[in-house]
C-alpha cells in the first residue's frame, strides 16, 4: 500500500499556498487585498505564492477596475479544487493511518 505522504501536494506545502487555496475554496472570488489581510503576508509574498498557483493552473486571476482602481481578484479553476480535496484527502488518510 502507498504511503499517505506520497499523496501530498508539494504546491500546498506552504501555509501560505493552504491560506489562498483555503479562500478561493470557500469564496467565489477574492482579491488582493482581502487575501493579504486574511493571511497576514506582504504584498510581495503574497504575489508570489499566487504566481506559484496560477502557474499550476490552480488559480485563475482576473484583472479589473474598480472606478480608477485597479481591482485583482482570484478564482479557483476546477484542476485547482480538484488537486486541493486530493490533497485533503491525503492529509486525512495520513492522519488516520498514524492513530
Amino acid at each position: 500500500m502507498k504511503n499517505p505522504i506520497e499523496n501530498l501536494n508539494k504546491v500546498f506545502d506552504s501555509r501560505i499556498r493552504l491560506g489562498i487555496m483555503s479562500a478561493v475554496m470557500v469564496n467565489t472570488e477574492v482579491n488582493f487585498n482581502d487575501l493579504k489581510e486574511l493571511i497576514q503576508v506582504t504584498d510581495g509574498n503574497l504575489a508570489s505564492h499566487l504566481k506559484t498557483l496560477e502557474e499550476s493552473g490552480y488559480i485563475k486571476v482576473q484583472k479589473g477596475f474598480i472606478g480608477r482602481k485597479t481591482n485583482t481578484t482570484y478564482s479557483v479553476t476546477k484542476a485547482g479544487e480538484k488537486a486541493f480535496k486530493q490533497h485533503l484527502d491525503a492529509l486525512e488518510q495520513m492522519i488516520k493511518s498514524l492513530g
